[in-house]
């Protein structure tokens, strides 16, 4: 029956209209309206790299404010996709109609109200007039109507519902009454003021999102795409399942330039997917392998579909310090990922592509790989320290110099490439396919790296904002796709010098053009997703949801996290990456939080927007619905189905992982040193490949049930170590609160103490809860108080808060006055939970040696009889 539902391969056309209508709109227009279209969606990507850079500062002139940007952000948004998405399946894509021109023009309208009136508006803030009430009550319909088209139903009916809340507050029954916003109330906050629809979601679009995405489409045009995948082939296709393998690692690193799980597929798919089932992969599989490594790739730092930039600001810590929380998961998934590629072919007992590369011994590969290694780490230790001792010395022309060195740089690479065939598009439904060679291929391509060099420098060792940190690697990528052809074409000697210019400019169009395009759905996303994030904040549902969702889980924070994954999946089935993550984050990312305390898991913030982000991305996977499955198995030509299943069969890692790193933050490289941080990174790995193997049911041979379940507690044990130490002994001792000031001066260095504290909550209910007191300044417990910045009394034998100093620690903790220390506990001295990896990998070694005997058995020739 499966085979019955089988089809062939979608064509490249086909797959280029599956991709527009979920990414850049289904609309192929010609004449005029196709000019207007591209027109305004460079105009687009050129207002956004304006106002991101210095030169309005500088020049004084076309300065906006972040309410002004947004505004016209959103009108272009809109305007583009009344233009390029048509209102049903059956209107027409070769023209607009005039109600869809009339439409465009009404939403760009109202969305540039607030800028075109921004000065009036500044002056009756919370006071609307009848024209605000209009503009507002049209700008919001037609946004809905913009993300049906561009999105689909499912954002738009839950942004209803939430509208419909709002103004029906007294009539809802039980607990989720409340008191009820008017008309004009709803209208003023949701599309007049920061709090709805311009708030912090379209901020991030504005400022950070659009200039990465434009950033990945420029470098895409370049070819940096192709050169992803060849090089990846290169490297692993000639492995075992070496195609599967250089499919994970290609939509790894086109994942870091593309937000666009379905593009993702598609992009890579198209090559990757006919070479998987050449050497022996199903048509589901092959697609399976593709939508979860391209799934993953949105949680690849630094972009991850845009998600980092809005953890920012709902998290409130540095973009860096999100990036540094990110990476670790994020790379060991798709080590994981590798690794259950390389079972599947074993299990099959495939083989690789054929190889074009010469034949090497294995130490001359690991020399080489060592020296190739060793080779990046001194180029890096040479610019970090060279452009260190170069800057005091240089002063000011610092950013000249370096930008000389950089342009020189690039010229020696091209220089270097010109040396190389130029990579061309193969077809991989070729009879035969040989692998490319490994070096020409990465040589002919290297000038690539270097804007994505520039971003990681300006993030990370500048510490510019995202946003002034993309803006100038996306003007380093301009001059590299306006200048890389007539530059490559001189060296190679076969210069048409007016036409490889030419086409380095079309280049740039293009890649304005699909840079603006790809970011339509986004723009609309953030906006609507708004609507339901000021829903929240003007109802006060959020604290409603917290007692629905604490009744439900009845106080387990486990239960609650299981809840609030199965909630993200189902938003994430209809609702994109984005917009599901911060609907998710901002109806249960506080209520995880205030959950954690009053059961004593303290749980970092950034822990659970993650929790939540990974879930989301979850959903473009989870059968029924998962997008990503059906793009792949157009191009597969397998079930659409049978390929999700399997597709969130490999995803399985990701979906622990979550769970992991919220009951052990270490994983997340929260309060963890370098040396601590690479053995948690060894360990971590380690854990998660017997998790894959687990889950896999092959190690090295095919494991038996109880074998897996070994092997599953072998992962745990490596993941969460703490767990089983905390059952030998408690980290923690207690101390009489009425000795607060004596635990706390006996602190030692990164020691903590948990406090549980008795008071009321926001509805004067009364709550417990439990905080952790990092150790405060001082050389004594007075001075550590003191620092601190809470006074305690004793009451009739209680320990109570007599005060806490204003914007002190203590206050942040959440210490009020007249709140009961019921208990504390100090850290006690134990043995290190890392300990508990010995009996854990002992386990492993059981295993590992149960089956090596199996494998010798069955590869023993049976003795002649």
């Amino acid at each position: 029956m499966a085979e019955d539902n089988k089809s062939s391969p979608a064509s490249s056309q086909e797959l280029e209209d599956l991709v527009a209508s979920s990414d850049t709109g289904s609309r192929k227009l010609t004449g005029t309206p196709h000019k207007i279209l591209l027109g305004v969606a460079a105009l687009w990507s050129l207002f956004q790299l304006w106002i991101a850079s210095p030169l309005p500062f500088m020049l004084k002139f076309g300065v906006f404010s972040a309410t002004e940007a947004r505004s016209i952000h959103l009108a272009f948004a809109m305007f583009l996709a009344f233009l390029a998405y048509p209102a049903l399946k059956r209107s027409p894509r070769d023209r607009v109609p005039l109600t869809d021109w009339v439409m465009a023009l009404l939403g760009a309208g109202a969305a540039a109200y607030l800028y075109l009136f921004y000065d009036q508006l500044a002056q009756r803030p919370g006071d609307p007039i009848l024209q605000d009430v209009v503009v507002a009550v049209v700008g919001m319909l037609l946004l809905l109507e913009a993300t049906r088209r561009a999105l689909g139903p499912p954002l738009m009916i839950v942004a209803i519902v939430f509208l419909v809340y709002s103004l029906a507050g007294p009539y809802m029954p039980g607990m989720l009454a409340h008191r009820g916003v008017s008309f004009e109330g709803l209208a003023n906050h949701q599309w007049l003021t920061t709090q709805g629809v311009f708030g912090i979601a379209l901020g991030v679009s504005t400022s950070f999102v659009f200039l990465f995405v434009l950033f990945g489409a420029l470098l895409e045009k370049a070819g940096a795409g192709n050169y992803f995948i060849k090089v990846a082939f290169s490297l692993l296709g000639h492995y075992r399942g070496g195609p599967a393998k250089a499919a994970v690692v290609a939509s790894g690193m086109t994942g870091l330039i593309s937000g666009s799980s379905i593009a993702n597929v598609v992009t890579t798919g198209t090559f990757t997917v006919p070479m998987m089932k050449r050497v022996g992969f199903s048509a589901e599989k092959a697609g399976a392998v593709e939508v979860a490594s391209s799934v993953n790739g949105q949680i690849m730092p630094p972009v991850m579909g845009a998600a980092a930039f809005l953890m920012v600001e709902y998290v409130g810590i540095s973009y860096v310090e999100v990036i540094k929380h990110a990476f670790l998961p994020a790379l060991i998934s798709y080590i994981a990922l590798i690794y259950i590629v390389h079972l599947e072919a074993m299990k099959a007992g495939m083989k690789g592509l054929e190889s074009s590369n010469p034949v090497k011994p294995l130490l001359n590969k690991v020399i080489g790989f060592l020296g190739g290694l060793i080779a990046l780490m001194a180029l890096s230790f040479a610019v970090y320290y060279g452009l260190g001792w170069l800057k005091p010395v240089l002063g000011e022309s610092t950013p000249w110099v370096v930008a000389v060195a950089l342009v020189a740089i690039y010229v020696a690479l091209l220089k270097v490439s010109s040396y190389y065939p130029e990579l061309e598009e193969d077809d991989p439904n070729e009879a035969v396919v040989t692998l490319p060679q490994t070096r020409p291929t990465v040589m002919v391509g290297l000038h690539y790296i270097l804007p994505v060099i520039v971003l990681v420098w300006c993030l990370m060792v500048e510490r510019l904002s995202p946003g002034l940190s993309a803006f100038w690697a996306t003007m380093f990528m301009i001059f590299i796709i306006v200048t890389q052809r007539p530059l490559i074409a001189i060296f190679r000697g076969r210069s048409r010098m007016a036409a490889d210019i030419r086409e380095g400019f079309l280049d740039l169009w293009g890649g304005l053009v699909d840079g603006a395009r790809n970011m339509i759905g986004i723009g609309i996303a953030t906006a609507t997703a708004g609507i339901i994030v000021g829903a929240v904040a003007q109802t006060g549902v959020g604290l409603v949801l917290a007692d629905l969702v604490e009744t439900l889980s009845m106080g387990n924070l486990l239960l609650m996290l299981m809840l609030t994954a199965v909630l993200s999946l189902i938003l994430g089935m209809g609702l994109p990456t984005t917009a599901n993550y911060i609907v998710v984050s901002a109806l249960l990312a506080p209520v995880i939080v205030s959950l954690g305390q009053q059961n004593g898991l303290l749980v970092p913030l950034i822990a659970v927007h993650l929790f939540v982000f990974y879930f989301g991305i979850m959903a473009d996977v989870t059968p029924p619905v998962g997008l990503a499955s059906f793009a792949a198995a157009a191009v597969s030509g397998g079930d659409p189905i049978r390929t999700g299943f399997q597709a969130f069969y490999y995803s399985l890692r990701t979906a622990a992982l979550p769970f992991l790193f919220i009951f052990n933050t270490d994983l997340l490289l929260i309060d963890v040193d370098l040396w601590h941080g690479l053995l948690i990174f060894v360990v971590a790995t380690v854990a998660m490949l017997i998790f894959a193997a687990a889950t896999q049911g092959f190690l090295l041979v095919r494991s038996r049930w109880y074998e897996s379940l070994l092997l599953l507690l072998v992962a745990f044990t490596l993941f969460r170590p703490g767990f089983w130490m905390d059952m030998i002994h408690d980290p923690y001792r207690d101390v009489p609160p009425a000795q607060f000031e004596q635990a706390l001066g006996s602190l030692g260095k990164g020691d903590n103490l948990r406090v549980k504290v008795a008071g009321v909550d926001a509805y004067g209910n009364p709550t417990e809860f439990y905080v952790q007191i990092p150790r405060p300044d001082g050389a004594t417990g007075a001075e550590r108080m003191d620092n601190l910045g809470l006074q305690l009394m004793q009451d009739d034998g209680k320990t109570v808060v007599d005060m806490t100093t204003f914007g002190s620690e203590a206050e942040e903790l959440g210490f009020e006055f007249d709140q009961q220390i019921l208990s504390v506990k100090a850290p006690e001295e134990r043995w290190a939970k890392e300990w508990m990896w010995i009996p854990g990998l002992a386990v492993f070694a059981l295993v590992v040696l149960l089956q090596r005997r199996r494998r010798q058995a069955s590869s023993t020739p049976a003795p002649a009889v």
